[in-house]
């Protein structure tokens, strides 16, 4: 019996918008890429014994020295309990160290160890490979256009989000 309707697996397999994303074709896929580039992300971090997000705290780290816990979940903008996590996982592998900051003992500061240089290089790469996996097929116009329009996209998203957190080199 056809209903004129396509059966699940069909409806699965199109390019169609959902219907409720009709009216937001570009948001619909912004939310399919950033969602498929973490998954490509996670895989290769994945490889170097890190979670997503945990790379972008490192990098942080890494180009910022010693930092207030307080400041990592400002710049990171996630939960405290998350950036905690985070960090109890770094600080078991041995890449990140945490103590009382002399200015103020009631703040702990957060530094990269001298165990995560290798980790350092390792991320570069992992990033590095990461970049030329999404880009793949696009020319240097296209990758500067690219980044450019993401640009765009991300200033008119900062003006439109409530205590966007500064636009920063994680």
């Amino acid at each position: 019996m056809n209903t004129g309707h396509a059966s699940t697996a069909e409806a699965a397999c199109t390019d169609a918008l959902p219907g409720a994303a009709l009216s937001g074709p570009v948001s619909h896929a912004v939310s399919r890429v950033a969602r498929l580039h973490r998954i490509a992300a996670g895989k290769l971090l994945k490889g170097l014994g890190l979670y997503p997000g945990q790379e972008l705290l490192m990098m942080h780290l890494w180009d910022a020295g010693p930092v207030r816990q307080s400041e990592l979940i400002r710049t990171l903008d996630l939960d405290p309990s998350t950036v905690t996590k985070m960090l109890q996982r770094l600080e078991q592998t041995g890449h990140v160290r945490r103590r009382p900051d002399p200015d103020d003992r009631r703040a702990v500061l957060v530094e990269a160890t001298e165990a995560s240089c290798a980790l350092h290089r390792a991320v570069r790469d992992a990033w590095g490979s990461l970049e030329e996996h999404t880009l793949a097929g696009l020319d240097d116009g296209e990758r500067t256009e690219l980044t450019r329009l993401l640009a765009k996209v991300e200033a008119n998203l900062c003006r439109e989000t409530e205590g966007c957190p500064e636009r920063q080199a994680l």
